[in-house]
């Protein structure tokens, strides 16, 4: 089976937010004319540099109504800020608009500034999540809601079995597995304390590993992987871009306490897992990362690096033509393999 390869926008052009969701529709419409598979957003409450997307269950209705193909996901959903009730209701709603093209991103959240809007503290959020998750399942599933004689309309059949879970933790890729849903992993991980050279996936293999021990016999993995990449024609012009972006990036880190590698564009780019260059250059960099060899989907994004429209339309095409076909050739059978051994 090969590969599922999507774009995954985050909505950080420096512009208005009408202007931010009018070009993000037109990146998802051209990632369709270039053959990607799926197309994903993330949802940010109150931040306008970290996406600016509240709804994206609204936003992907609306894209929905602009494209004919591409699968529309969420990537994710900060499912401890919501009523669970109304995210089936609205995600019912919205896979039916979209002809059944919905798949559902969760997770935990991972700002804790924007939790207190919602009567919630930042340790809350794993119990929660837990509970609401149950709920969403429960409403799906067409249990009746909160011991009462209410049903969930419209009703599917479909949704609850195209969840993804994201995480950073081998405990949350068991439960993941456990539960048959779908595993997303990040574009990059904060490392341990002392082993800041540590590649990605020497993380992710893990989490991996525990995700396909807990699958039950018989259900087929699926396990997404979130790369930033950033393809132009020229390596230089490609660094170039790359530099205000990731540099900002780095200060916020140093400011959450992390520790750096170094303050080099080439520290940075190793540091935030970026991949950076031309298309050969990006293309050897994405071969060398064993954990995308065993992953069922790929989603390409460009944060954060901060390139123009122009650019990752560009980068779009470049991924179309000259990666994207490389890396779905070379799909694996996840569950026998464990490459990095």
């Amino acid at each position: 089976m090969s590969k599922q390869i999507g774009f995954f926008t985050r909505l950080l052009d420096k512009v208005p937010a009408a202007e931010r969701y009018r070009l993000a529709t037109q990146q998802i419409q051209h990632a369709e004319k270039m053959g990607f598979d799926s197309a994903w957003v993330a949802q940010h409450h109150f931040h306008e540099s970290e996406g600016g997307l509240p709804s994206p269950l609204v936003f992907l209705a609306h894209v929905g109504a602009h494209t004919q193909r591409i699968r529309l996901g969420t990537g994710i959903i900060t499912l401890p800020m919501e009523n669970a009730v109304r995210v089936a209701e609205d995600a019912a709603v919205a896979d039916l608009l979209l002809g059944g093209r919905l798949e559902l991103g969760l997770g935990s959240g991972g700002t804790p500034s924007s939790f207190n809007t919602f009567g919630l503290t930042f340790e809350q959020r794993g119990e929660v999540f837990a509970q609401h998750l149950e709920a969403l399942q429960d409403a799906w599933q067409g249990k009746r809601l909160a011991e009462t004689d209410n049903y969930l309309y419209p009703a599917t059949a479909t949704l609850a079995k195209k969840i993804w879970i994201a995480t950073f933790s081998e405990r949350g890729a068991q439960l993941a597995g456990k539960a048959g849903h779908g595993l997303m992993l990040s574009r990059t991980q904060p490392r341990p304390v002392g082993q800041e050279h540590l590649p990605l996936d020497a993380l992710q293999n893990p989490i991996i590993d525990a995700y396909l021990d807990a699958l039950a016999p018989g259900v087929a993995p699926r396990i997404l992987a979130s790369r930033t990449a950033f393809v132009a024609d020229d390596r230089h012009y490609a660094r170039k871009v790359a530099l205000p972006g990731l540099t900002a990036q780095a200060e916020g880190y140093r400011q959450a306490g992390h520790q750096l590698r170094g303050e080099t564009l080439d520290d940075f780019i190793g540091q935030f897992d970026a991949h950076i260059g031309d298309p050969q250059e990006v293309l050897n960099s994405l071969q060398q990362d064993s954990s995308l060899q065993r992953v069922t989907d790929i989603s390409f994004q460009v944060h954060s690096v901060e390139p123009s429209h122009h650019d990752v339309l560009r980068s779009l095409e470049l991924l179309s033509r000259y990666i994207n076909p490389k890396l779905r050739n070379t799909a694996t059978t996840p569950e026998l393999e464990r490459s990095y051994e």
